[in-house]
């Protein structure tokens, strides 16, 4: 007999999604942004790198309950006492907008199936210390803002909108 993929907070979207179809829409009514996943180059780039962890504090919703509401769907048991992954979201005291040295929007980058994390790695990696970098995209990318903070960058997430977000890196 199969085993079929246990869900934990270090389940990747794209596992899930092959292992699990039918858990799509569960996962867009939870999170509406992951509508975007029916496009196939987002689905298989950042579906492929992004954790359910990573993913719960997209939707604004506590990575348990999450991972909770997907097991429970396709018959698994209850996890207890998931960490969040704490991503900061209120301006933190070294934010200064004249402080930010480069903007980049990596939406069409995205469309085009392209990964921005090299680029944004090496921009990061290039800043002096006190130095604002500014990276807009469409959702939050956790996997990338979590590469970043192993460059000891700190990071502050504005959410302009549902499919607005700034990034704010600084050293």
């Amino acid at each position: 007999m199969e085993t079929k993929l246990i869900i934990t907070p270090k389940t990747k979207v794209y596992d899930l999604l092959a292992a699990y179809p039918e858990l799509e829409e569960l996962l867009i009514a939870t999170i509406p942004t992951f509508n975007k996943l029916k496009n196939p180059v987002l689905r298989n780039t950042v579906a492929k790198i992004t954790t359910l962890q990573q993913a719960a504090p997209i939707g604004n919703i506590k990575t348990e309950e999450l991972i909770n509401l997907l097991r429970k769907a396709v018959g698994q048991e209850k996890m207890e006492a998931i960490q969040d992954t704490g991503f900061v979201t209120v301006q933190p005291s070294w934010f200064s907008e004249d402080k930010v040295v480069r903007t980049f929007d990596v939406r069409e980058m995205l469309e085009a199936g392209e990964h921005p994390v090299n680029q944004v790695l090496a921009d990061v990696k290039a800043l002096k210390e006190g130095e604002i970098y500014s990276m807009i995209a469409p959702f939050l990318p956790a996997p990338l803002i979590e590469k970043a903070a192993s460059l000891n960058a700190r990071h502050w997430v504005d959410q302009v909108d549902e499919e607005c977000f700034y990034i704010y890196f600084c050293k």
